[in-house]
């Protein structure tokens, strides 16, 4: 079988195009230095292991012959992994949002050779279809034009770089008051579904950030309906088919407004960010349905998504044997097949039915209480939750013989520091200590094989890294470290997080600007040196530094860390309140800036009673240290957060607001007078 450039490449998406007809490269000096060379433009497309959309362009395009031929002939075709190269897939999304109005994947762009764009869209049919021209005249059109009409090719690059280095735009800071959180939590709900919870109308997003985001304004507001409309966001998407009822996790988004057909694909960081507003939720309500939701998504990221080297997979596709979904649905007769008499509750719970919801079969979803099946069926309630316990895993031992979706078993480093944050914070609320196991182990990978001094790299598969990493990458890490800190305070973990910080302020801060480039100042030379402010599928990486490093400064009071933090802050804060949906994990970071962080630290946590009291409550204005031993304490006595605190044999808590600290408090009640 014949093969091209991808063939030596350690991305699961690049090498899923190895084997095609057309002459691929991945990005790099070859690559462009043939560009120019033989003045070909170049065909520039970006996508990655789960999309589906980009499985049926390579299908329909990339492996027809022809396609390939005029591929060939008139271009230098490169393929880019999105999840390799985030900078190159930020900087032509925007250009694809400038043209069209939309971005997405595949991202299929057309540039001249020395990487500026003429031509710009995502999927295209092979054939003129769906009101979109076909792949095929759209490649013999630009290769006519480059040739013939080299001063419209010229004309159309000059017009989209412009409009690029525009985007770019200085933001006008503003000073940090109350009043954008009020309006940012006002504007955001005005696009709130009250129906069915989440914003907007379908596809459906998670969008974790702000719901964590309304959630705080709900207690500082003390307004309950913002309370009130995240815990009915969060029950509609557990008990929905957007979350995977009997193998846990969570699907990328729904293709309808009330959760239940999902796009089937997981994505390692949906699976990070959901537990995060899980815990928030219990801890307000202490509702253990929350709690079941986090077990099963960490559980099955252990089970499913964790590499033998501790680190974390990227994503599952949506796809298994050319059908998306397939592995995830069932019919009402396989279901009674496997389960026998005890069917019939089960497809009562989750609405298991002859016809089905999803193409003939049934996306498992949970619309009735357990009271009602209990009822209807005779039994009591705690055997209802019994059976359906046993049944789940019956189905999970079942569906493990199907053909998986396909695995992304290649390793990021931002995301992976997404997860250590998500196994943390599990820790903290369920005490589970597989879950800290499962945090300490992915930080001792990233130390073991992406980082070397303070270099950070960005992906891990087979034994190779590759890439210097993003600002993500570094702000996600230090922020990860911090939060495992919190909850293991080992001195090496505050340690290292100080010197990734100095690392990023020194190579990657614009301080004229005052914000975060998104890539460090010796990063390969691009069209533009991105930047990337918004808050979406993933917080933005000046949004987590921001964060890390408002931490950080408490923990350790350099204030250079305390200042980069609030100009960024300050940056955006216009840009936040009136856009609020694209900066939820912004306006997280200026809740706790405004809040002037309550630093507690709580010593020997034998008493579960005064523990559980604290770290199963929720404090987003806090930060919250639990020392096990006194040799931890004594490591850390340098730092003005722990000096001057003795290590007793009972439990002992201090709380330190505005550089002023409490005696010893050694009972709930002394607590609670305190904080609440």
């Amino acid at each position: 079988m014949a093969q091209n450039k991808l063939i030596d490449e350690t991305s699961p998406y690049l090498l899923q195009h190895a084997h095609n007809p057309v002459n691929w490269y991945p990005w790099g000096k070859e690559a462009l230095d043939k560009a120019i060379s033989e003045n070909k433009p170049i065909f520039l497309s970006v996508g990655y292991s789960s999309c589906h959309w980009c499985h049926v362009m390579e299908h329909e395009s990339f492996e027809n012959e022809e396609i390939a031929k005029i591929m060939n002939e008139n271009f230098v075709s490169i393929k880019v992994d999105r999840e390799e190269r985030p900078d190159l897939d930020d900087i032509y999304q925007k250009v694809c949002q400038m043209a069209t109005g939309q971005g997405g994947w595949p991202l299929s762009v057309f540039l001249t050779p020395d990487q500026k764009p003429f031509y710009v869209g995502t999927y295209f049919p092979i054939l003129d279809n769906y009101g979109r021209p076909g792949f095929g005249s759209i490649l013999m059109q630009l290769a006519q034009a480059w040739k013939e009409k080299p001063n419209d090719i010229k004309k159309a690059s000059e017009n989209f770089m412009k409009n690029l280095i525009g985007a770019e735009k200085i933001t006008t800071p503003a000073k940090l008051e109350r009043e954008l959180l009020d309006e940012a939590a006002m504007n955001l709900f005005q696009i709130a579904d009250n129906t069915y919870g989440g914003f907007g109308q379908a596809p459906k997003f998670p969008n974790a950030a702000n719901l964590s985001f309304l959630l705080r304004y709900g207690k500082i507001s003390k307004i309950s309906k913002f309370t009130e409309f995240v815990l009915k966001t969060l029950n509609k998407m557990g008990k929905g088919g957007i979350f995977d009822q009997i193998g846990g996790g969570f699907h990328r988004y729904s293709t309808d407004a009330r959760w239940l057909v999902p796009h089937f694909e997981k994505m390692l960081y949906d699976n990070a960010l959901m537990p995060l507003v899980y815990a928030e939720a219990y801890q307000i309500t202490k509702d253990s349905f929350y709690l079941d939701v986090i077990n099963k998504t960490l559980g099955f990221v252990q089970r499913e998504m964790t590499s033998p080297e501790g680190g974390f997979y990227s994503a599952l596709d949506a796809d298994s044997e050319g059908e998306e979904g397939k592995f995830y649905v069932w019919s009402k007769k396989e279901v009674g097949q496997i389960l026998g008499k005890n069917a019939d509750v089960f497809c009562l719970y989750y609405d298991v039915t002859d016809g089905g919801n999803f193409e003939g079969n049934t996306i498992l979803n949970n619309s009735i209480a357990t009271s009602a099946v209990a009822f209807h069926s005779g039994m009591s309630e705690e055997n209802v939750r019994s059976l359906l316990a046993e049944s789940s895993k019956k189905l999970l031992d079942a569906r493990a013989s199907r053909i998986r979706p396909g695995l992304d078993d290649k390793i990021i480093t931002s995301w992976n520091a997404l997860m250590v944050s998500a196994f943390a914070t599990g820790f903290r609320v369920t005490d589970n200590p597989k879950y800290l196991e499962a945090a300490e182990n992915c930080v001792s990978f990233i130390e073991k094989n992406l980082l070397d001094g303070d270099l950070l790299f960005r992906t891990y598969k087979n034994g190779k890294v590759k890439l210097q990493a993003y600002l993500e990458d570094y702000a996600y890490l230090i922020n990860a470290l911090v939060d495992l800190f919190e909850v293991k305070p080992d001195a090496k973990y505050l340690e290292l997080a100080q010197r990734l910080a100095n690392y990023l302020v020194e190579h990657f801060w614009d301080g004229e600007n005052s914000s975060f480039y998104f890539t460090a100042d010796n990063h390969e030379s691009l069209i533009i040196r991105p930047k990337n402010n918004y808050d979406l599928s993933m917080p933005s990486g000046n949004s987590v530094a921001a964060h890390a490093l408002l931490k950080l400064f408490h923990l350790t009071q350099n204030k250079k860390f305390q200042e980069v933090s609030t100009k960024t802050m300050e940056a955006f804060a216009i840009m936040a309140a009136e856009n609020p949906f694209g900066f939820g994990y912004l306006l997280n970071t200026i809740y706790l800036h405004l809040q002037s962080p309550t630093e507690i630290t709580l010593l020997n946590p034998q008493n579960k009673e005064l523990y559980q009291n604290l770290t199963k409550r929720f404090l987003p204005e806090s930060i919250l240290v639990t020392i096990q031993n006194s040799s931890q304490l004594e490591q850390l006595s340098k730092y003005s957060f722990f000096a001057g605190k003795n290590f007793e044999d009972t439990t002992t808590v201090f709380v330190c607001k505005n550089f002023s600290c409490s005696l010893p408090l050694k009972t709930v009640s002394e607590v609670e007078k305190l904080l609440f």
